[in-house]
């Protein structure tokens, strides 16, 4: 197995799909999973160290696992089938003994982040899936190596610097706009008598 860490989750602008990256520690390899915009939610808020007045699912299982009395001691990617992912929550029980839970990656994911359980993948997954992104200058060189990844055409990192794209400002075409907004000002309502 294969220990890595969220790097990142990371939105296509065109279709608003999102991709948690998991990035191998100490290695330059990536495994890109697609996720649905909850789970997105659930694993940044999880990375950002946010903790809800009320539990969320994610929340709710880790109480659950805790009050139960295991310890979540692991999350692994261990299978990927007709594109795919298969993931297992790791516990260990009270009393003795260890259960492998199915689960969905992303919410695995989403619990490791809460119960700071290392994250891991199975080689054989990294191998069929992990891409290394690269320097420009090497790029073309491995092209052909790298398995293919229905990437977004335009991705951005959910980060609280992200600024926005700086553009000038047409002075002559924003004035459609102000004269628009100017009218639809109204006048005050009259004063009601006292």
């Amino acid at each position: 197995m294969i220990r890595v860490t969220v790097d990142s989750i990371r939105v296509n602008l065109l279709s608003q799909q999102r991709m948690v990256m998991l990035r191998e520690v100490d290695n330059r390899r990536y495994l890109p999973i697609w996720i649905g915009a909850f789970e997105a939610e659930a694993i940044g808020s999880a990375m950002q160290g946010h903790d809800p007045p009320r539990p969320l699912t994610h929340d709710l299982l880790r109480n659950v696992i805790s009050d139960l009395g295991g310890t979540v001691q692991n999350i692994s990617i261990v299978r990927l089938q007709e594109n795919t992912y298969y993931a297992h929550i790791v516990v260990d029980l009270r009393g003795g003994g260890r259960r492998e839970i199915d689960a969905r990656p992303s919410d695995a994911i989403a619990l490791g982040l809460r119960v700071d359980a290392p994250i891991f993948v199975d080689e054989r997954v990294m191998d069929q899936a992990g891409v290394t992104l690269n320097d420009d200058e090497d790029e073309d060189e491995e092209e052909n190596e790298r398995p293919s990844l229905p990437a977004p055409r335009r991705e951005v990192r959910l980060d609280e610097n992200l600024q926005p794209e700086e553009r000038d400002v047409n002075e002559e075409n924003l004035s459609i706009f102000r004269d628009f907004i100017n009218s639809l000002e109204q006048k005050k309502p009259p004063e009601e008598d006292k």
